[in-house]
């Protein structure tokens, strides 16, 4: 890999222009699985200093809590209760303002590299409330003064609370400062579910809400949302989906830097694309050490077993910031290892028996509901609520837009930045240039199973109009470009967003079509499938076989489609 400069894709730049769809998934997953998408090592340098700058704000921060001090002196407070408080707001703040999850040129930013407060500080901006026909006061999707102001609260809120001492006879923050934070996320949560997304409330804010109750019920308390967390994660992975996420993850990772490694996590490059032993290897036995290693950290009460354990976790972790995935959950990594050292060695001896008040367990109850629900009903539980992280198991969009529709997005909608693709042709100085950078990202999809499914569908959605006629974009980027933040939850970019833009932009029929493929439910083997028109609203639904998703090349698009409503029919 180039330092300054993105390695090239070894291919003919000739041929991937004038092939189909196929003939260019098949280049382009190919070269994915031998370079990556060829990132300069400039770019995973900045991640890492973005994670340097965590840490150091983390450790600022407490260093303005009376009786923490010295910076060098680390090995003194950093396992203070009220230090643990003040690094969980901190994340929420460094998370809220877009410096975590979603940022930078991984996630398809480039220009800026972030949206977040740009977005979420100007009026007319998009918002999306949950649920605008059923609360009261919620209602509409342009930002207002209010939401500017509830938002410039929340960040004042966190850093009151992170500036502020310990309660008078504690070692925890004033309860009263977390209310605060907490109400007004849930506030902002009501009027614009972006926000309360970005600020990955369902760790940070599940785990601050333990610090209402006193010490050591909320040292317990928070165990058990860990323990949530690890086994939301874990079982979301519970799937056939994952070893292709294992496969398309190290074949990007800047930790293998010969392409004779990364062929390992293929099964036979280049006629079989589909994942290796290898890949299926890691992939569950990565499901068994989330499942079975924090067991062992919460029933263990100290000495070797826990160390033994603590350290598979932090190795396990630090796994995967060092590969650096799409999306950049690197800063959330970097907290589970803090949350180890922290809760499970530091405080190993605080368990069940310890509490005062074990009511104090319904905290972790509801992250816990949250994650059967989020598997069984993934189309209503978003991505992140039910835990179902970087599992392959997302639900997804593509959208496809013709030059008129891509003009009244752009004239209709107030962005700080291009649609994703406009961007690339920027960075890279025209449409050809860009061509094999752009299309990339559809490869990186087809690995994925649910790329796969894409495929087949695609031509469904455009029905008897030419593909040349639009620009397919993938939902996940068009929410980034006019929500200010995406990171994986295909409900941000589903049915809601279609029908706001079609207020924002009257679209006319055909101008904008949106396939939504939902996840998985951990109760089903099928998927399934909607294809929308902005203007004239859904003509088609039905469901596609896991089974057959997986059994496909990257590369495929003949995968059989089971339809179950035709609008066009009726």
């Amino acid at each position: 890999m180039g330092f300054l400069l993105p390695v090239e894709p070894d291919i003919d730049a000739d041929e991937l222009r004038r092939g189909r769809r196929p003939t260019q998934m098949r280049i382009l997953s190919e070269n994915y699985l031998s370079q990556g998408f060829g990132t300069p090592d400039v770019v995973y340098v900045g991640y890492l200093v973005k994670i340097a700058l965590l840490i150091l704000g983390a450790a600022c921060f407490a260093l303005t809590t009376p009786g923490v001090d010295g910076l060098l002196d680390v090995g003194q407070w950093w396992a203070m209760p009220v230090v643990w408080q003040k690094v969980v707001l901190w994340c929420i703040l460094f998370e809220v303002t877009g410096l975590g999850c979603g940022f930078g040129p991984l996630n398809l930013r480039f220009l800026p590299p972030l949206g977040s407060f740009l977005y979420w500080f100007r009026r007319g901006t998009v918002r999306m409330p949950p649920w605008p026909g059923r609360v009261p006061l919620t209602s509409g999707h342009r930002r207002g003064v209010v939401d500017i102001a509830a938002y410039a609260a929340l960040l004042v809120s966190l850093l009151v609370a992170l500036v502020s001492a310990t309660a008078a006879g504690t070692v925890q923050l004033p309860w009263q400062k977390v209310v605060v934070v907490l109400g007004l996320l849930a506030v902002i949560g009501l009027r614009d579910r972006t926000i309360f997304l970005a600020a990955r409330a369902e760790v940070y804010g599940a785990i601050a809400v333990t610090f209402l109750v006193p010490f050591p019920d909320s040292i317990v308390a928070a165990k058990f949302v860990l323990l949530c967390i690890w086994w939301g994660a874990a079982v979301s992975k519970l799937n056939v989906h994952f070893p292709s996420v294992v496969q398309a993850m190290e074949a990007n990772s800047p930790l293998w830097r010969t392409k004779r490694i990364k062929h390992l996590f293929t099964k036979s490059y280049p006629d079989d694309l589909r994942p290796s032993g290898l890949s299926k290897l890691l992939a569950h036995g990565g499901t068994a050490i989330e499942f079975g290693v924090p067991l062992v950290l919460i029933l263990s009460g100290g000495g070797t077993v826990t160390t033994v354990a603590a350290t598979v976790m932090i190795l396990f972790h630090l796994h995967i910031i060092v590969t650096i995935p799409m999306g950049t959950p690197l800063e959330w990594n970097v907290f589970m290892i803090f949350a180890v050292l922290t809760l499970f060695v530091d405080k190993a001896s605080l368990g069940l028996d310890d509490l005062a008040h074990p009511a104090v367990l319904l905290i972790p109850a509801v992250s816990f509901l949250l994650v059967i629900l989020g598997n069984l009903f993934p189309e209503r539980i978003c991505f992140l609520l039910g835990m179902r992280y970087y599992a392959g198991n997302w639900d997804t969009t593509v959208w496809c837009l013709s030059p008129s529709g891509e003009q009244k997005l752009t004239d209709g909608t107030i962005r700080f930045a291009m649609l994703p693709h406009r961007q690339l042709e920027k960075v890279y100085g025209g449409e050809d240039e860009a061509r094999a950078t752009r299309l990339t990202g559809f490869a990186f999809r087809a690995i994925h199973t649910h790329g796969r499914a894409h495929a087949a569908l695609l031509p469904r959605l455009l029905a008897d109009r030419p593909a040349t006629e639009y620009v397919e974009l993938d939902g996940e980027t068009v929410a980034g470009v006019v929500l200010g933040w995406n990171f994986g939850d295909g409900h941000l970019h589903s049915e809601q967003l279609v029908e706001t833009l079609q207020d924002l932009c009257a679209f006319e029929p055909g101008e904008l079509r949106v396939l939504v493929l939902d996840a998985q439910p951990i109760h089903r083997q099928t998927q399934a499938y909607r294809l929308l028109d902005a203007a004239t609203g859904e003509f088609e639904r039905g469901t596609v076989r896991v089974a057959d998703m997986v059994n496909r090349q990257p590369w495929a698009d003949d995968m059989p489609v089971t339809v179950t409503g035709d609008a066009r029919a009726r």
